[in-house]
């Protein structure tokens, strides 16, 4: 017996607390392990709708690739015809941080309580306007919530970059004290960051 199919009889959300483990073949064929049966993409994108943790890992290696997947699913929506989410600035801006050290340590962070922060003005703007307007669409409400986090994304941004605008760049050899002093700020700057964001969950 195939080690897929000694496999079948775990539960559908695999072990307690454990994500399902999606194998991926050379041929990108995906096979669901607690299903003993393959996916696509579209299959993982409804899971992660639905909340179903899942990990995606090489067949053959054991790589864990789930998070090269998962920008595999992104780019699929983003190719289909009015599910752009990401703005085209956005995305220059994103990549325009890699490479970048500084940004590395603090924009994953950041990116992460945007996206929770979010969620949670998703869930009470809906709320609101279920109890509010009933079935009539509040569009100025969304809009002016989307423009705060816009203003709110760029603020913080500017915070974290090491050399504001007008700002000479500092000499090659400066020192590592300073460094770790930079280091310490921007790390202070987070902080207040995510005191602000809660803040704005509570409202």
């Amino acid at each position: 017996m195939s080690q897929d199919k000694q496999e079948s009889g775990k539960s559908p959300r695999g072990s307690e607390g454990d994500p399902i483990t999606i194998k991926k073949y050379a041929n990108r064929r995906l096979y669901n392990t607690a299903t003993s049966s393959y996916v696509t993409l579209d299959h993982l994108s409804q899971m992660v709708r639905e909340g179903v943790d899942f990990a995606v890992f090489d067949a053959k290696s054991g790589e864990d690739i789930t998070r090269s997947v998962l920008t595999q699913i992104i780019v699929e929506e983003e190719a289909k015809t009015g599910q752009n989410l990401l703005p085209i600035s956005f995305l220059r801006s994103l990549i325009g941080y890699y490479g970048d050290n500084m940004h590395r340590m603090m924009l994953p962070q950041y990116l992460d309580l945007s996206i929770r922060s979010f969620s949670d003005n998703q869930e009470k703007m809906r709320d609101y306007m279920q109890g509010t307007f009933g079935t009539v669409f509040p569009f100025g409400p969304l809009e002016e919530m989307g423009k705060k986090n816009m203003e709110m994304f760029e603020r913080t941004m500017q915070m974290f970059s090491p050399f504001p605008t007008g700002e000479a760049k500092p000499e090659s050899d400066k020192s590592s004290k300073d460094e770790s002093e930079k280091v310490s700020e921007l790390e202070e700057q987070l902080a207040e960051m995510q005191r602000k964001l809660k803040a704005l969950r509570k409202d």
